[in-house]
């Protein structure tokens, strides 16, 4: 038609969804993560960075009593006070000589069983390997306390079915003596940890590629070589963790020693280990001194955990 005009209505194009975050009444990107990682940085601050602040300026401070102790005890600002009496006190010098000596000899040998029984149960012809695995974690299910009640009976002069055996042989384990007492404790923590190591090395001998292992068969390799050569480099990773946590818990030793010490005859002290201590301290009132204790022993096991980081990342380079 002439003098028309058709008039075409332009579709209307795709609209610009706006990005997460974009919009005015879109959250902000940062308050998902937070929402996740809030409850565990509450805690983390409030149960485990709280206290040890506050354990740090409780040791900067010194309780000081009257001569005739009629006037309450004050604290006093003295920041060093209580370090230096702590390296000067002989019974808790001792008790971390008595730690170290402890862990130099317990977690090695701890940690050769548990290797050991992971590879016997990981090898090619175990039979009831899941019967092994429980038998063999049992021990670590059974809480701390516990466990030293029942080896306490296994220790006493009166009740020890052990030395009633050896008695008619004119034999006798004096488990309380000065020089055994410290390795009758260390008995009965590897007999509880064992198998939770054994556990956490067996399941990084899982890991390992099956093609690998067939590998070796196939070239004439025996299962003590396999084992040398193969297993125990793949699972270094594994050792290295449950050493480092050994480590940690050796300098923990706690329920054990005190458990043992009414029975012991005088040979488990109150100050056996630097936690037990720290713990007399605080009967006694003086946790400024505790804290101090508490320090040191901080101090000490993060030094040495470091240096075994350092010195296992060496030789993985090497």
């Amino acid at each position: 038609m002439t003098g028309l005009t058709t008039v075409t209505a332009a579709a209307p194009g795709p609209r610009a969804v706006p990005r997460h975050g974009e919009g005015s009444d879109a959250p902000p990107r940062w308050r998902t993560p937070l929402l996740f990682c809030g409850p565990f940085a509450v805690l983390f601050l409030a149960m485990y960075v709280a206290p040890i602040v506050y354990a740090a300026v409780s040791s900067l401070f010194a309780v000081r009593r009257s001569g005739l102790g009629l006037a309450p005890p004050v604290k006093v600002f003295d920041p060093l006070g209580n370090y230096v009496q702590a390296l000067g006190d002989n019974a808790f010098v001792a008790s971390l000589g008595r730690v170290a000596l402890f862990g130099v000899v317990q977690v090695p040998v701890m940690l050769a069983l548990a290797l050991g029984l992971a590879l016997l149960i990981d090898s090619r012809s175990a039979r009831g390997k899941g019967l092994f695995r429980l038998a063999g974690f049992l021990p670590y299910a059974v809480p701390g306390v516990s466990a030293a009640l029942v080896w306490s009976f296994m220790y006493s002069p009166q009740s020890s079915p052990v030395n009633h055996l050896l008695r008619p042989l004119g034999l006798g384990i004096p488990f309380f003596d000065d020089g055994t007492v410290l390795w009758s404790v260390a008995n009965i923590v590897t007999w509880s940890w064992t198998g939770y190591n054994m556990i956490i090395i067996y399941a990084a001998l899982q890991s390992i590629p099956a093609e690998v292992l067939e590998a070796a068969r196939m070239d004439g390799a025996s299962a003590l070589r396999i084992a040398w050569n193969i297993k125990i480099p793949a699972v270094r990773g594994a050792i290295v963790l449950t050493a480092v946590f050994s480590i940690i818990g050796s300098a923990q030793l706690f329920n054990e020693p005190t458990v043992l010490q009414p029975i012991s005859g005088g040979a488990v002290p109150s100050t056996f280990t630097p936690i037990m201590s720290a713990q007399a301290a605080v009967a006694a009132g003086n946790y400024p001194y505790a804290a101090a204790q508490s320090v040191i022993l901080a101090v000490l096991v993060g030094a040495v955990s470091l240096a075994f980081f350092t010195l296992t990342g060496r030789r993985a380079k090497a």
